[in-house]
């Protein structure tokens, strides 16, 4: 089945999809941040078809997010490393983790961002780097779309407070 290109639409979120593609790919860079390198590694931790996995495997390799190198001659046997943009992607994989944590369909949450220090649940928040506020509804996306002059802005809607 082929999949959805979205290379020709101007959006970086539609860009950022068609390198990381679909839910395979997302599974195999979290297996590769837990350590997988070969591909039995992947395939173990996965239980994914083998035809499927190679063909994913060659599609982050061929999207610069992961790199294949040499570990064995004969028979010639490749690892999977992460590359410099696999390590930009790390943000989204952990607010990931914690959204499914909260929202996702398990009894209690089992893979968590812990604190090294003290052990403690980490709770992530997106700040901005340079003012080191967190992003909020004071901050605007602007967005231009094709054909129009000029930027529309948009604000994200803020989450909602739990009921106390």
């Amino acid at each position: 089945m082929k999949k959805t290109s979205f290379q020709h639409m101007p959006c970086p979120v539609a860009q950022a999809l068609e390198v990381i593609g679909d839910s395979w790919n997302v599974l195999i860079l979290r297996e590769a941040y837990y350590g997988a390198k070969r591909f039995d590694d992947f395939a173990q931790a996965l239980g994914i078809p083998t035809n499927t996995l190679a063909r994913r495997l060659k599609e982050l390799v061929a999207g610069g997010i992961l790199e294949r190198h040499p570990y064995s001659e004969k028979p010639t046997r490749y690892e999977y490393l992460l590359t410099s943009r696999a390590r930009d992607l790390r943000p989204l994989m952990l607010v990931l983790l914690q959204w499914g944590n909260r929202y996702g369909n398990m009894d209690a949450a089992r893979t968590m961002l812990v604190d090294s220090y003290t052990g403690e649940p980490v709770d992530l928040v997106l700040v901005d780097r340079v003012t080191g506020l967190p992003v909020s509804s004071r901050h605007r996306v602007l967005r231009q779309r094709h054909g129009s002059p000029t930027p529309h802005s948009f604000a994200f809607p803020e989450p909602e407070a739990e009921p106390g």
